[in-house]
């Protein structure tokens, strides 16, 4: 037994909670993109005062911007103008998959394919989303469907490549 002096344990359960604290508190800042947070998605504050014509370029600029909460809410926005307008979709899912919403995402999916009726862009954003799941095998499926629809596309190249490093370790 160590002769070291205990302190209470009222003491200690004080030291303990505030440890968790201190330790807790970097959570909920995990990036500094709003919305990594797979809770709710917030609309932008200036959101219902951005013209019509100015939600997409909008929602492009959160996208490139890795704000892809605010994206999403953008892209939401622009379906609500425009419902079935392919750039929304494929931004509105793409963003979904940026924040690990999968569960929306695939909602997303499955409304594009019936607008665009299966595009090498859909198949390519799909296979991509699998990738970010860690479904590899499909993944491959849906970048090879996509490379099947549009042999010249470097993006599905690039995508089939980098699947490739990931599995050939």
């Amino acid at each position: 037994m160590s002769s070291r002096p205990r302190a209470p344990a009222l003491v200690r359960g004080l030291g303990a909670a505030a440890l968790a604290a201190t330790i807790l508190s970097g959570c909920s800042s995990l990036g500094g993109s709003f919305g990594e947070n797979a809770g709710a998605l917030p609309e932008p504050p200036q959101l219902q005062f951005v013209a019509a014509d100015q939600v997409l370029p909008d929602a492009r600029t959160n996208f490139e911007q890795h704000n892809y909460g605010y994206a999403a809410a953008y892209y939401k926005r622009a379906l609500e103008l425009t419902p079935n307008d392919e750039e929304a979709l494929v931004g509105l899912a793409a963003s979904y998959d940026r924040l690990r919403r999968f569960d929306l995402s695939d909602r997303v999916y499955a409304q594009l394919l019936v607008v665009d009726g299966g595009t090498a862009q859909y198949y390519n954003n799909v296979g991509y989303s699998y990738m970010l799941r860690g479904n590899l095998v499909a993944a491959r499926s849906s970048f090879l469907r996509a490379h099947d629809l549009d042999p010249t596309s470097q993006v599905v190249d690039n995508n089939l490549t980098l699947l490739d490093a990931s599995t050939s370790d």
